[in-house]
């Protein structure tokens, strides 16, 4: 069988669209290319997209735009590690200023622009614990230390005039991943309230009103079980919630109208996205005419909640942002209620990929968990499968443009990808129930989704892989070990494959995050740690492995990943380990094509029994 399925890499395609604070309709766009993200900036006024091709260094996919739209702010860090400085980097390249060298280095988890003024915010993880910063966007002042606690404290974001600020914070908390939203005044440093639903229902923040003067923020609250969207005015400690008692599932605020009158939420319910606009004024929900697909996607654990996500253009008009498992993103528009949305930016591009079906699944306890899945065209019966395990753990596949998933089905092997417990949009409890015992209800999920899918016809259950990257890549050997002769492969992305090595080595942001996951610090209880990682049962991997790392990654980190080979390959397991250059993200088209042919020649291999430790180095 040929295939030309390169094409899935190798079409040009955004990554992101991320709309600039200030003023003027600007807009980032994040654009793969062949070693890395590019950057163009978007003048929709103007109807102008210009490349910024001088921009080649720092963390283009996280990059903000300043308020003026002349620089952009990004983390500077060495090779991929995650951790270095905010820089503000003029468009053409050339002027570069280090906005905090006097700070010791540190891991961004948050980065906003005050729409209105030359200020920004960012959220740091170092050793000495979080903290919120402001800086001035023109590198006139140093940094100023706006809040600061041992634990953990994420995504800080400012208001429209730059006088006030907020960050999700676990002080009320402490050693628990359900956040409150605490507001300083940018000032002072005085802290003006703190929002809180109590110790079972995490608040998260948003974005600020837009509109200068106006000190309200838009939240996302838990108090039902499922995200619901709320407007708090600190000042006044008065809150307006939407409820809607009717909805089921979560409902996710994403961006306020210009006019702070309205807000645009997604409708999340068994991983099927409908897009509505809020009313603030009535309190009524109003569904959108709009394709089938994804709107945005979840990103927790960076600078930004979202990795991609629709939002609002000038006055009402909304840009939703849209792809499928076949269809790259593109930006379509809506210019007044009860309209059709219209293309904006980017063609739909048809590349004869395959849709995906969305699936709920019974798992061992009766917890339904959503996958999606296709068979490749043209095939009858029981096919050699792929199942994707997303990182995380809590993020989210949503039904976007992969093209390695679209690679696999043009080579004729079935795809699917699992939101098992601990995937976000599918509530709170769905969200922790992956909680403290690390692996084992993902592992009652995944055998559940391999169970279905052999049950249907879909795969060969002689002929499944297993595969993902950062946790997911941890799952897929955690699954070879504790599912023995389940899978014929793991093919894991920058895993983890020894909690207690890991977390030592780990950066500090990480630390905090899984010592609440596993309730306890790996002094206090390293049994559960043992308990979780997949070197534990090295002795009873009959499948082989393969492990794609990263030389400078700080969340998975390269001894372990050294340790786990060592002693898998002495306990005679089949295990192939590939290293590069870099970071935790594999970045790049070339790379990601590199390394897209290497998983097919080890699966070609696996089929027809032959050993990855041979022949393939």
């Amino acid at each position: 069988m040929t295939s030309n399925w390169q094409r899935f890499f190798t079409a040009e395609r955004p990554l992101s669209v991320r709309r600039g604070r200030g003023p003027g309709d600007l807009s980032l766009i994040v654009m793969e290319s062949e070693d890395g993200p590019r950057l163009s900036l978007w003048d929709a006024g103007r109807g102008t997209v210009r490349p910024l091709s001088e921009l080649t260094s720092g963390d283009l996919a996280q990059a903000v735009l300043t308020s003026d739209g002349e620089r952009i702010l990004a983390l500077h860090d060495d090779n991929g590690s995650e951790v270095g400085h905010v820089h503000a980097t003029a468009l053409d390249g050339g002027d570069s200023r280090d906005l905090t060298r006097d700070l010791p280095p540190y891991t961004l988890r948050g980065i906003d622009v005050a729409g209105r003024a030359d200020r920004a915010v960012i959220t740091c993880a170092a050793e000495d614990g979080f903290s919120l910063w402001l800086l001035r966007t023109d590198g006139s002042a140093k940094p100023n230390l706006l809040f600061r606690s041992p634990h953990e404290a994420w995504n800080g974001l400012v208001s429209a005039d730059g006088t006030r600020a907020c960050i999700d914070t676990t002080d009320h908390n402490p050693g628990v991943r359900r956040f409150a939203v605490t507001v300083v005044d940018t000032g002072t440093g005085k802290v003006l309230g703190c929002l809180t639903d109590g110790p079972e229902a995490p608040v998260r923040a948003v974005r600020f009103s837009p509109v200068p003067g106006d000190d309200r923020i838009l939240v996302t609250t838990e108090r039902t079980g499922f995200a619901r969207p709320s407007v708090w005015r600190p000042t006044q400690n008065t809150r307006i919630d939407i409820e809607a008692p009717h909805v089921r599932g979560d409902l996710v605020p994403l961006d306020w109208s210009e006019d702070a009158t309205r807000i645009l939420v997604v409708h999340v319910d068994g991983g099927i996205h409908r897009v509505m606009e809020a009313n603030l004024e009535s309190g009524a929900l109003r569904l959108l005419d709009h394709p089938p697909g994804a709107y945005f996607e979840p990103d927790v654990a960076d600078a930004h909640c979202h990795q991609w996500a629709s939002h609002y253009g000038p006055g009402r008009t909304l840009r939703l942002l849209h792809q499928r498992f076949d269809s790259p993103l593109r930006v379509l528009r809506v210019d007044s209620p009860g309209s059709a949305p219209v293309p904006q930016l980017f063609p739909q591009l048809d590349l004869g990929g395959v849709p995906c079906a969305s699936k709920a699944i019974r798992s061992a306890d009766g917890t339904y968990v959503q996958m999606w899945w296709a068979r490749p065209r043209r095939t009858q019966g029981p096919v050699p499968l792929v199942l994707h395990l997303h990182g995380g753990p809590n993020l989210v596949t949503v039904d976007r443009y992969d093209p390695a998933a679209q690679s696999w089905l043009d080579n004729g092997v079935a795809y699917a990808s699992l939101n098992y417990r601990g995937s976000v949009t599918f509530g709170r409890r769905f969200r922790e129930g992956f909680m403290p015992a690390i692996g084992d209800r993902e592992l009652e999920d995944i055998e559940a989704s391999v169970r279905w899918l052999v049950a249907e016809g879909v795969a060969d259950p002689d002929k499944v892989f297993v595969t993902g990257a950062s946790y997911g890549g941890f799952l897929s050997l955690l699954s070879v070990g504790r599912l023995p002769g389940l899978f014929t492969g793991a093919l894991a992305h920058v895993p983890m494959a020894d909690w207690l090595v890991g977390y030592e080595d780990m950066n500090p942001a990480l630390r905090a995050a899984w010592s609440s996951f596993f309730g306890a610090r790996p002094e206090d209880g390293p049994e559960r740690f043992v308990r979780a990682s997949p070197i534990t049962y090295v002795a009873d991997v009959v499948a082989p492995v393969w492990i794609n790392q990263g030389t400078h990654d700080t969340r998975t980190t390269p001894k372990q990943v050294r340790d786990y080979e060592e002693v898998l390959r002495a306990a005679g397991g089949d295990v192939v380990v590939d290293w590069y250059s870099g970071g935790h993200e594999t970045t790049g088209r070339a790379k990601a094509l590199g390394e897209m042919s290497r998983m097919l020649d080890l699966v070609h291999a696996a089929l027809r029994q032959e050993p990855w430790g041979q022949g393939l180095l």
